[in-house]
């Protein structure tokens, strides 16, 4: 069975989100009831749902929101990953608001939409340092040609636990491999993170890439961060950029098929629950 840790559910009739209007493929309501349905063709019994870049009036509505949604039967939710702005005053009244609430696990804000520089500000570096104060994780979201400013980051939290998000975002389409490859190798040596290998599809030819495309990527995160620091996430929908959920989860089956059992039980879902000491019903 996969626990997922990097699912978006999007419901533009109740929470705004700017960002997809530049994208149309995407730009429609992604509902916890679809994505249900082929989570339980998939085996997948668990996730966690990412923030969606939303806008920042909407950010603990869309907690809000997602609290009900958990609370139904069966729900698979088990965990929240909080949009936050640490680069704002009143961050500490925001995470002390925010470790109140048993669901939200850790934090994300997205460096690729914004100025490289925010991440070198001492007051975000300041606030995210906060998070270990509390147990809570951080996600970097980041183009591959942004992990050395990443690096700096993870160097000025060094008791944070960081979870960097879909392999580091390479630029597969473009084949460009071995500047990626050295970063992420650079930053694996930090063990405080975590590599989440989520939703890479979204990153090839459109839907017309190939196991050969996708395999030096995944298998270079795996060989520099190892088995035990490594979490899965379906990055969906965004995946349907690259063929959908269900191809991405037989991809993963497929590049791990040679792995002993343990280590797909390791990758699958016992490390995420380990990360954030989730606990079976």
């Amino acid at each position: 069975m996969l626990f997922d840790t990097h699912l978006h559910l999007i419901y533009p009739n109740k929470i705004d989100y700017p960002w997809l209007s530049e994208v149309p493929k995407l730009n429609k309501p992604y509902k916890y009831e679809e994505y249900e349905i082929t989570a339980n063709r998939l085996g997948i019994d668990g996730c966690f749902h990412m923030e969606v870049d939303v806008s920042e009036s909407d950010i603990k509505n869309e907690t809000v929101m997602l609290e009900s949604l958990s609370s139904q039967p069966s729900s698979k939710i088990k965990g929240i990953i909080s949009a936050c702005r640490p680069e704002q005053q009143g961050f500490d009244d925001f995470l002390n608001w925010a470790s109140q609430n048993t669901l939200i696990k850790g934090f994300r804000r997205v460096l690729h939409v914004v100025s490289d520089d925010l991440s070198q500000n001492s007051l975000f570096r300041e606030n995210i340092n906060l998070l270990s104060d509390y147990n809570l994780t951080f996600d970097i979201c980041a183009r591959a040609d942004q992990l050395p400013i990443v690096v700096e980051l993870i160097d000025a939290c060094p008791n944070v636990k960081f979870i960097l998000d879909h392999c580091g975002v390479p630029d597969i389409k473009n084949s460009i491999f071995s500047s990626w490859a050295a970063a992420m190798k650079n930053i694996a040596q930090r063990p405080n993170v975590t590599a989440k290998i989520s939703g890479i599809i979204a990153y090839g030819e459109g839907e017309s890439w190939s196991l050969t495309d996708m395999k030096p990527f995944f298998d270079h995160t795996v060989d520099v961060f190892g088995i035990d620091r490594i979490i899965w996430g379906s990055d969906s929908p965004v995946c349907e950029l690259g063929g959908g959920l269900p191809t991405w989860v037989a991809l993963t089956h497929t590049l791990t098929a040679e792995w002993s059992k343990s280590e797909r039980k390791s990758f699958y879902k016992e490390n995420a629950k380990k990360l954030w000491n989730i606990q079976d019903n």
